[in-house]
């Protein structure tokens, strides 16, 4: 009767020695690509250290010009109703225009040098 106890404590051992093992080699993968993405982040660091002052100012002043370019964008959607009635009142005026300009192109015609001949 001791045997069955016994291979069963032998067989949960061996589960656990399993386990262990798999949990140690998952650790090693772990540490080892925390150990690149800190390598990654000091050389990240290192190269925005090497950036002159002059041109982060300058870069720093390009953002700040997106900004601005964003904000103006942003606010040309609000007023877009205000730009679609202009449009409505600028197209009206250029048919009129038109309208005015066919009304006189049949009453006259052109010569190549830009005097008005008689119909």
């Amino acid at each position: 009767m001791s045997s069955p106890v016994s291979f069963r404590i032998s067989r949960a051992a061996e589960d656990l020695a399993q386990a262990i093992s798999a949990l140690s080699q998952r650790l090693v993968k772990l540490e080892q690509r925390q150990e690149s993405l800190e390598l990654q982040w000091r050389q990240y660091q290192q190269d925005s250290e090497l950036i002159p002052a002059d041109e982060m100012a300058m870069l720093d002043g390009v953002d700040r010009l997106l900004l601005e370019c964003q904000e103006l964008l942003d606010g040309s959607d609000l007023s877009s109703e205000h730009l679609s009635a202009d449009e409505q009142v600028t197209s009206q005026e250029q048919a009129s225009s038109e309208d005015f300009d066919q009304s006189d192109d049949s009453s006259e015609s052109w010569s190549e040098d830009s005097t008005p001949l008689a119909a």
